[in-house]
């Protein structure tokens, strides 16, 4: 466990220049100073650059904030426990989006609109409409369509902030020497597998390959342009059809042509694999813009270039990441969302980028000078459009569905165990008899 509390030492004074609200700013915080707040962050590239941002809101707003800092898994189990005491003892937490259903249908966080619409919490140049659309739904939303989408009684629950998209990497050095494009489409994705790795002897593409919900990452990242589905709208699983299938044996080739033990990686393995010169391609979350950047972790800075999510049927590219949400008994929750809108405001948005964080708003892919400074901004502006809020199922059930059914079913295709048709058909059973359980699905009539 590690626990932070941010020291008050910085005068007004030292207040950056790029803050032009503060004088009003100060007169909105004034009730709230002297306030501590207590949050619960992960361990993440993301929130390790945002803690860095800490001390200014301090600075600005005379709240002190403390936080708690742990692996996602464990972060998960310690909120659970605080959140549903009486009172809780975070006021604000992180969290992944695959928990927000569970969290709502627990009643274990608060709907933050109707801070939104307060003007004595929230400036009118806030902008909600600046945050990547597809995060916002994806992150946010709980109760519409589906129970995660947008529509219906929808309503925002959270705010994102580590969210991701994804994007291709690649070793333009390695791409210059042997004269080579990078990939657009999938076919010509899959063409440049075993080319790479005769040509470099180096993995390919740096892959998630690790039994459970990585593997299932892995493979929903190429069965969303292939044009598959978990599901079809009845909550049929179609997870076996031929989308499903040839993303499976897509991502065995994959791990075949791969770093060495991919079979065995998780994100950080994968992300390591490729900061390490140990593949020539990258094709994952945008966490990676700041990851090559960092050259206590990188050997590659400098060489890498970037490109949209390659086209299947369609363009389609992730969505996933971290949140923030306020919890239903937080002892300070308008201080607590006060920090939520400061983290997740425009000026913010762009300096956490400074500091190796990912972006979240359009302005900010979109600011020239950040664009100058950072080439995949540009990019990134061009195809945030491909983000897909519906890249996986997020409903409470998704997370027996990942780990314990298709995580060993993609396992067994990566690994040789058993053919892609056989092992997915299996896991389709088992997810509708899952489905059936839950009354998702009606029970096939009785045999006579």
């Amino acid at each position: 466990m590690q626990r932070r509390l941010l020291v008050q030492s910085l005068c007004a004074a030292t207040i950056p220049a790029f803050f032009p609200g503060a004088s009003r700013a100060r007169n909105r915080y004034a009730p709230y100073r002297g306030q501590k707040l207590r949050i619960s962050i992960p361990r993440h590239h993301h929130y390790d650059a945002a803690t860095k941002l800490f001390p200014t809101f301090t600075s600005e707003t005379g709240i002190q904030v403390e936080f708690e800092q742990l692996p996602i898994a464990e972060m998960k189990k310690r909120q659970l426990e605080e959140m549903a005491k009486p009172q809780c003892d975070f006021d604000l937490v992180s969290y992944v989006v695959m928990w927000k259903g569970e969290y709502v249908k627990k009643r274990l966080i608060r709907d933050i609109e109707p801070y939104l619409n307060n003007r004595q919490l929230t400036p009118e140049d806030f902008d909600l409409p600046d945050i990547i659309a597809g995060f916002r739904e994806n992150i946010g939303l709980v109760g519409g369509w589906k129970g995660y989408l947008a529509g219906g009684a929808a309503k925002l629950y959270g705010l994102p902030y580590g969210a991701e998209t994804s994007v291709l990497a690649y070793r333009h050095d390695i791409f210059e020497k042997f004269n080579l494009k990078p990939p657009e489409s999938y076919f010509q994705l899959e063409q440049l597998l075993p080319l790479l790795r005769e040509k470099t002897a180096m993995g390919s593409l740096a892959s998630r390959g690790k039994e459970g919900h990585q593997c299932v990452h892995a493979w929903l990242l190429h069965l969303n342009p292939l044009n598959g589905g978990v599901f079809e709208n009845n909550w049929q699983p179609r997870l076996h059809d031929s989308a499903g299938v040839r993303a499976a044996n897509l991502l065995k080739k994959i791990i075949d042509t791969g770093p060495p033990n991919a079979l065995a990686a998780g994100q950080t393995e994968m992300l390591n694999a490729f900061l390490q010169g140990q593949a020539s391609m990258y094709l994952d979350s945008t966490l990676i813009f700041g990851a090559v950047r960092d050259e206590k972790i990188s050997k590659i800075n400098g060489k890498v270039s970037y490109v949209r999510h390659p086209r299947g049927a369609r363009y389609a590219s992730q969505t996933g990441g971290l949140g923030l949400a306020i919890p239903a008994q937080s002892k300070n929750p308008d201080s607590a969302f006060l920090l939520m809108q400061w983290l997740t405001a425009k000026q913010q948005d762009k300096s956490v980028c400074h500091l190796g964080g990912v972006p979240h708003r359009l302005s900010t892919l979109a600011d020239p000078d950040l664009g100058r400074k950072y080439p995949e901004f540009q990019m990134l502006l061009r195809s945030i459009g491909d983000a897909n809020p519906n890249w996986r199922p997020i409903i409470p059930e998704w997370d027996t569905i990942n780990t314990d059914i298709l995580g060993k079913s993609i396992h067994e295709v990566i690994s040789g165990k058993q053919p892609a048709e056989t092992a997915l058909a299996q896991a389709a059973k088992a997810v509708a008899d899952l489905m059936r359980r839950e009354g998702y699905l009606t029970p096939p009539p009785p045999v006579r």
